[in-house]
């Protein structure tokens, strides 16, 4: 797969995941940090709302033939934070959201910071 390819895959997995944790945001981060009140709901519908936003705005650029690298560092940024608060928290969250957040967050960040250094500008 080229990096073009991979930047689209990123853009549709953050919509996705991000319209799943803002409109079910209790669901989500009930596995992911072992919270499901109001507080929790608020910050898991925000997080929604950033990747959805991030996605979106890759998938324009790239349809848009625009330089999709600061959506693709955004994403990867946004990933790196999630990925090191996951492992900050250590045991205090769930075993399953902690392991599922670190795989998908490290492979977010991995894989944005290499489709930024490969998609042209």
């Amino acid at each position: 797969m080229d990096a073009t390819t991979i930047a689209r895959l990123l853009a549709v997995g953050r919509i996705s995941l991000g319209g799943v944790l803002t409109v079910t945001p209790g669901f989500v981060t009930k596995t992911w940090v072992g919270e499901n009140t109001p507080g929790a709901k608020v910050l898991g519908a925000g997080f929604g709302a950033r990747d959805v936003a991030i996605g979106a705005g890759l998938w324009r650029a790239l349809d848009a033939g625009e330089d999709a690298r600061p959506w693709l560092l955004a994403g990867a940024a946004s990933d790196a934070a999630d990925l090191l608060a996951t492992l900050a928290a250590g045991g205090s969250i769930p075993r399953l959201g902690r392991a599922a957040t670190v795989t998908v967050a490290a492979a977010g960040a991995g894989l944005g910071l290499w489709a930024a250094r490969q998609v042209a500008p």
